[in-house]
């Protein structure tokens, strides 16, 4: 992923290109509107806790991270943030992001990965280095309140959307606990619900895809 090409998403806020996967880390339809709306209300802001352990799949560029951060700030919140990434992008890729500024996000990117670091009184952030194809051989702890489901699409890294794979996140998840992600397709559904799920489409963020699907640990 040494060729990432900044580009303007429909909201204002940027995403990166990578030529290679002809993919975008973000929606093109807009990258903050789609993280505040699938992660942050959908998924943190619809937990009941105060004390939220949060499991992300697939650390990008951080935004949901720092969204996060904001969200818990805002909402009186203490967030846990565990996040999963095998190939982290170095800061020289991300500092000129339209949200690189934002207060915190470079401290957020320069904690050191495999730590559990205070980034403010109300968030944590632990970065875990490896191929989520093999979360079942790690132990990254467990009783997540919420997951943010943000990898690769289906289609482009089919390895990170298997059944034995949400069977295991399933198990993290404490009871009452969430999982939201972007990808709504039919198959996607089915395997959340053999895993154990209660499965909601939600209507997709502001001009954006037409769905989300959350899925709830009963």
């Amino acid at each position: 992923m040494d060729e990432l090409i900044l580009e303007k998403t429909e909201d204002g806020s940027d995403t990166l290109f990578i030529p290679e996967m002809d993919e975008h880390y973000h929606s093109t339809k807009g990258a903050l509107t789609e993280t505040n709306y699938i992660f942050i209300e959908k998924g943190l802001l619809a937990s009941t806790q105060k004390e939220v352990k949060v499991l992300e799949i697939g650390f990008g560029t951080g935004l949901n991270a720092i969204q996060t951060l904001k969200a818990a700030q805002e909402n009186n919140i203490k967030v846990a943030f565990h996040t999963l990434e095998l190939y982290p992008l170095t800061w020289g890729k991300l500092e000129s992001l339209s949200y690189a500024e934002q207060p915190y996000y470079k401290e957020i990117h320069l904690a050191p990965w495999e730590n559990l670091v205070e980034i403010t009184p109300e968030f944590t952030i632990h970065k875990h280095q490896f191929d989520f194809t093999t979360l079942p051989t790690k132990d990254i702890g467990s009783a997540f309140n919420v997951i943010y489901f943000d990898a690769f699409a289906p289609e482009k890294q089919p390895n990170m959307w298997t059944q034995q794979l949400f069977n295991h996140l399933f198990g993290l998840l404490s009871d009452g606990g969430i999982l939201t992600t972007y990808c709504a397709k039919g198959v996607i559904r089915r395997m959340l619900q053999e895993a154990g799920f209660k499965v909601e489409r939600l209507p997709g963020p502001p001009n954006g895809k037409r769905e989300i699907l959350r899925a709830t640990k009963f």
